[in-house]
């Protein structure tokens, strides 16, 4: 009967991806016979899952939209990815959906076992959010982020891999302090053992992620806090290039194509100036192109060699 039991939820789990599942398919997943899937389905069924069949040769199941949301059947990976995914929307700047993401979130967290709930709160009381700003999104994973926070939480050094912004891969042991969550992206504070300094690090640019499970006594941070002190080291890189444009055309037309990411100043009526600030040239160089306009540099100069280097290669390709 248990075996029956923890089949039926997987047939659910797969049936809850709302794809079509051709009925040998299916059956092949769940290492069953055919007929044995059946009796499985009638069995979901049973339990008010309205289940689609298809008959034939080709035949198969489809979980079909039911009148009332039917209970979710999630692994493990997916219950913390979920967690983290209404904490951060319960301290986002999305407007009406906070308050419901918490009540999701007390639900979902009330009923994880203990060792995910675990994990769960420690990512909780391990990040500072950060406030949203225009990075964008990288794909990190929730383990990752969980092994960090327990460690952060349980004051245990990390030993990972860290690729630089150029390129260049290091290996690190540091002492982690916060999760950091700015704009789309996660960042480590840590105090670098190798460097005897504070750093942060992105966690998207982190690889081999061991926790040494030796124990150290917490630093102070030499900040209010480390969101504060991402933040500071973010906009100093930002500042890296302050890029200057003059475009051939109207400010309204250029601020509609590219406004959300630079600031526009009007000259006159087929004229403008736009600003920006980065820490490489490579989104100034593709910001400027989307703006599908006539332009001209004016500094750094160093932005006009790289386009050059770009429109090179465009013209090989």
């Amino acid at each position: 009967m248990a075996n029956t039991s923890s089949r039926t939820l997987r047939l659910l789990s797969l049936l809850q991806t709302h794809r079509y599942w051709p009925g040998g398919e299916l059956a092949d997943r769940l290492g069953v016979s055919v007929r044995t899937l059946r009796r499985d389905v009638d069995r979901l069924r049973d339990l008010g899952y309205p289940v689609e069949a298809q008959r034939g040769v080709d035949g198969g199941y489809q979980l079909a939209a039911g009148a009332a949301l039917p209970p979710l059947v999630i692994d493990d990976e997916e219950a913390v990815a979920l967690a983290v995914g209404l904490q951060a929307a319960a301290q986002g700047s999305v407007e009406g959906i906070a308050e419901s993401s918490v009540r999701v979130l007390a639900k979902v967290v009330q009923v994880m076992p203990a060792r995910l709930r675990r994990q769960v709160e420690a990512l909780r009381a391990m990040t500072v959010p950060a406030g949203f700003g225009g990075a964008s999104g990288t794909e990190v994973d929730a383990s990752v982020l969980t092994a960090i926070a327990l460690a952060c939480r349980d004051a245990e050094r990390l030993r990972f891999g860290y690729t630089a912004a150029g390129g260049e891969r290091t290996e690190r042991e540091a002492e982690p302090h916060r999760l950091v969550r700015l704009g789309r992206r996660w960042y480590l504070v840590a105090y670098d053992l190798a460097r005897h300094d504070w750093r942060n690090f992105r966690v998207d640019r982190l690889s081999g992620l061991d926790v040494t499970g030796t124990r150290f006594r917490p630093r102070e941070l030499p900040a209010a806090d480390a969101a504060e002190f991402v933040r500071a080291a973010v906009d100093e890189r930002a500042r890296s290039y302050q890029v200057e444009a003059l475009v051939d055309a109207p400010a309204e037309t250029v601020r509609r194509r590219i406004g959300r990411w630079c600031t526009v100043e009007e000259i006159d009526a087929g004229h403008c100036r736009v600003r920006m600030t980065s820490d490489s040239l490579d989104w100034p160089s593709m910001a400027l192109g989307a703006a599908r306009e006539e332009f001209q540099v004016v500094e750094p100069p160093e932005l006009r060699t790289f386009m050059q280097e770009w429109a090179s290669r465009f013209s090989r390709a």
